[in-house]
């Protein structure tokens, strides 16, 4: 064995590369005000609103179609009873998509559009436990903290929300959002629902928590999180629930000569959120689902 490739020698050389990494951003991320802002310009919002116009179509005509519900079910053999070993065994299964324009990819200037997909099951839930759960919005800042700090229900009508949610993420700078969203929800039948959650508002919070708290003006801020769509798909079978939840969020782009270092920092946290969410979602209804214990 080389010298190199010692185990500690490997460990020290990755505490370098996160240590540069985490200067690379603070660098480019927390510089002082107005250097920090950066501005949503409209040739990224096209470029977004385009990406979720062709996803959603593709959403819309798989729905349509009904049959095969859930993501999981189009892959191939092999890769579908990996996916099922691993959510039995409790873990979420996440990957990473991308929509194209006519098989082309879609540019967005001065923003990244991060797209994926995940999934979880819950031994012994029930749809309508898992709905009631994912609902419950006023307490999503229980069932989700930390990631979720403040969380209410705006308005109800029926199978349609206004929710308010307050994000919260540390990795290596903090980020605290305040953001408005509409949500529907779709029944199916007996066993199957989707929703769609779209951002209305988000605005990133300058000394959250504290007396001088402030929000930035939309679009002109560090551009930690502009806009994030989900589409959820919950299936209840073999003895449990499947819920699938595709994520679609437009932050700030890297500056040019700095990508090949901190963009697989700044993709990752999209990936980390989801997993995050789903495994909250399970872990929360199968404490609810346990016996309790003799007094």
């Amino acid at each position: 064995m080389r010298e190199t490739d010692s185990p500690a020698l490997r460990d020290a050389a990755a505490g370098r590369l996160r240590r540069l990494l985490a200067a690379a951003l603070a660098t480019l991320l927390l510089a002082p005000a107005p250097a920090e802002a950066v501005e949503l310009n409209p040739q990224a919002i096209e470029a977004f609103d385009r990406y979720v116009k062709l996803s959603e179509a593709r959403i819309d005509a798989e729905l349509a179609r009904g049959a095969p519900f859930l993501w999981l079910d189009t892959l191939a053999d092999a890769r579908r009873e990996k996916a099922h070993a691993d959510l039995r065994a409790g873990r979420v299964v996440i990957e990473k998509l991308e929509t194209l324009d006519d098989g082309k990819p879609i540019k967005s200037p001065g923003a990244i559009i991060h797209h994926w997909i995940g999934t979880v099951f819950i031994p012994g839930a029930s749809l309508e436990q898992t709905l009631a759960l994912i609902q419950d919005y006023d307490h999503h800042q229980d069932y989700y903290k930390p990631d979720v700090m403040r969380s209410k229900i705006l308005a109800r009508n029926g199978n349609d929300f206004r929710v308010y949610l307050r994000f919260y993420k540390k990795k290596v700078l903090t980020s605290v959002v305040d953001s408005e969203h509409e949500i529907h929800y779709e029944p199916v039948d007996s066993t199957r629902a989707w929703s769609r959650s779209r951002s209305t508002l988000i605005r990133e919070l300058e000394n959250a928590g504290e007396s001088d708290e402030r929000l930035k003006p939309e679009g002109n801020d560090r551009g930690l999180l502009w806009r994030i769509y989900t589409y959820w798909r919950f299936e209840q079978k073999d003895g449990g629930t499947y819920v699938e939840c595709q994520s679609i969020s437009l932050t700030r782009d890297i500056p040019s000569g700095l990508g090949w270092l901190i963009r697989p920092f700044v993709e990752s946290i999209p990936r980390e959120s989801l997993t995050f969410t789903l495994g909250a979602t399970r872990s929360t209804l199968l404490a609810r689902s346990q016996p309790a214990a003799p007094q």
